[in-house]
């Protein structure tokens, strides 16, 4: 940032030559009052100057996008100090604002230690670290949830959401966009509202865009030819970006749906896509072992990231604005990577951990439970031998911040990573527990065979989904078990706690659903039928006051293959996650004595 130190000397003087008659005096210098010969050239000599002062920060600072014109151009003549002065005291005014609307406090009785929390809040944002522990606000037990059925026939792959609008994407070659109803309008309790109308709860598919397949040779289709199987939008909500399995990306008018331009400078698929956070600047990730970057607004083709021995099928854009950065994953390589495009480098982690099921048992049991002695004894295990779990595929990436970002295994393990580590910080295995054991007849083709052959083992559900909250300590997981599971990164930010299951089954509910058998024993019924391919999830209101909304796309097939089947709809489930109610500690205090002196 510039100050006065910094300013040639040759613009402080013009700047001094426009102050008041005050300034001029303390020089010894008289205000020049016949001058106006040179004053117009002066003038718009000095403007020009002037509006070259204005540093980086300034020009990103949020409060210059409400500022009047009529403001602007009256102080066009203040100098490089003043001006920062007069911003910096608006921020302030915005911000004691803002706590006195939290607090309820008047403006004479606002703690300048909830200010100053304000601002280590938002320098903490900008540098990228973890500032909000939202994950103990929510209340993930009593989540609502409903479902928007899409009515095609493949399986759909992915979503992207931006409120109140949601983008999913399908083997049918179909874009479709949906309208998120928002929980403020069908919650709320106006006595003058018609006792005949319901508010919409459900999601609302408001239009759609379908490929042709038998276009695969025309480079000048603007559309998809192969099953679309990743999508991404931008922060703005103004660009949708979509790849297909014909090595077709796609930029599209989020608003309308209309595509803006056709890339195919990709060799493979194209499994992966994301932005990077607060621009409009695009990753994407293929088979073709390539991560490539694009400029959305420009249309444009940036450069190309190699280092993966397998197909990207995850890559999670940098979340600080002022760096462009990117994390992806190679499948089978078993690394993550984090690519630092300016600096043309890239940090490699390698992962390949392999997690055992006896140690689990005894970390976990009695919340995702293990195998029960009588399920041991059928399936022929003694409950003493490990199993061991290896990994073989790392499928999914997430950012929480700049230092710290969680991946998803085909073995279940859900891992925790610091830039400045190759290894784990923490592992967290069979975070979706395991499916039943596999029964001898499929197994074995021979009848004979199977008939004297015990159960099969129990294989671990792998990690299909994964999102997380920027600059916040929650990641959301999904799998096929039917439940979205909520975590939270630890204090010490070394470990991965679990918060529970996302969402409730409904009391009008009678219905029993099971899929592929219960999480390791347990009796419980889920929510979701199928397989989540996606999640998305975007807080609602200033930083989260109004909750959490998720959403999981769902289909009967994986998103990349057709090795798990089943009969069910394909579409979307929405989460809205609210608050926690926090009762008031002085009515406890004297319910409390109230119950000691009876």
């Amino acid at each position: 940032m510039s100050s006065f130190f910094t300013v040639p000397a040759s613009q402080r003087k013009r700047k001094r030559a426009l102050t008041t008659s005050t300034a001029s005096k303390k020089r010894n210098v008289a205000p020049a009052t016949s001058q106006s010969t040179r004053a117009p050239r002066r003038t718009e000599r000095e403007e020009s100057i002037s509006g070259s002062d204005i540093s980086e920060d300034e020009k990103g600072a949020g409060f210059f996008e409400d500022q009047d014109e009529s403001e602007t151009s009256a102080d066009e003549h203040e100098t490089a100090a003043e001006k920062r002065l007069r911003l910096a005291e608006q921020y302030l005014e915005s911000i004691k604002n803002e706590v006195q609307e939290d607090v309820g406090f008047d403006a004479a009785d606002v703690d300048r230690d909830l200010i100053a929390q304000r601002l280590k809040e938002d320098v903490a944002e900008t540098k990228g670290k973890i500032y909000r522990n939202i994950a103990e606000g929510l209340d993930f037990e009593e989540t609502p949830h409903v479902f928007g059925k899409s009515g095609l026939q493949k399986a759909i792959t992915g979503c992207a959401l931006r409120l109140p609008y949601a983008w999913t994407v399908s083997k049918d070659l179909v874009v479709e966009k949906w309208e998120i109803a928002d929980p403020k309008v069908y919650n709320a309790t106006d006595p003058s509202q018609r006792t005949n109308i319901t508010p919409r709860r459900t999601p609302k598919r408001l239009f759609w865009r379908k490929g042709n397949k038998n276009k695969k040779g025309d480079k000048d289709y603007l559309g998809h030819t192969g099953e679309i199987i990743s999508i991404a939008v931008s922060d703005s909500g103004k660009f949708l970006a979509t790849g297909d399995k014909h090595a077709r990306l796609i930029i599209w008018d989020a608003n309308t749906l209309t595509p803006r331009k056709l890339f195919t400078r990709h060799r493979d698929a194209v499994t992966s896509l994301s932005f990077r956070r607060g621009t409009e600047q695009l990753f994407s990730g293929g088979a073709d072992r390539a991560v490539l970057v694009w400029s959305a607004p420009e249309s444009a083709y940036i450069e190309t990231l190699h280092g993966h021995e397998d197909t990207v099928v995850g890559v999670a854009g940098g979340l600080e604005v002022n760096q462009e950065t990117c994390v992806s994953v190679g499948a089978r390589d078993r690394s993550a990577r984090l690519w630092k495009v300016v600096e043309e480098n890239q940090l490699v982690f390698r992962s390949g951990t392999s997690t055992r099921h006896k140690g689990m048992d005894k970390l976990k049991k009695g919340r995702f439970g293990g195998a029960t002695n009588e399920e041991e004894k059928i399936n022929g295990a003694r409950d003493d031998v490990p199993i061991a779990y290896a990994e073989g595929s790392v499928d999914c990436v997430a950012l929480l911040d700049a230092q710290l970002f969680v991946t998803g295994s085909d073995n279940g393990a859900l891992s925790l990573w610091a830039v400045n580590r190759k290894k784990p910080l923490y592992t967290l295995p069979l975070a979706h527990g395991r499916d039943p054991s596999i029964p001898p007849e499929e197994m074995f083709a021979d009848d004979d065979v199977a008939t004297s052959r015990k159960s099969g083992p129990r294989l671990a559900r792998y990690i299909t989904a994964l999102a997380t909250v920027p600059f916040a300590d929650l990641i959301l997981t999904a799998s096929w078990d039917g439940w979205i599971r909520a975590w939270r990164v630890g204090p010490d930010k070394r470990t991965i706690e679990p918060m529970g299951k996302v969402g409730r089954i409904p009391v009008d509910e009678d219905e029993s659903i099971t899929m592929n058998g219960n999480v390791d024993g347990e009796d419980d019924s889920i929510i979701i039928r199928g397989i989540v391919n996606g999640l998305s999830a975007q807080e609602r209101g200033e930083r989260g006051k109004e909750g959490l909304c998720i959403v999981a796309a769902v289909g009967k097939e994986a998103r990349l293959g057709r090795w798990m089947s089943g009969k069910v709809p394909n579409g979307i489930y929405v989460f809205e996650v609210p608050k926690k109610v926090v009762a008031n500690a002085t009515t406890e205090a004297l319910g409390s004595e109230n119950e000691d002196k009876d």
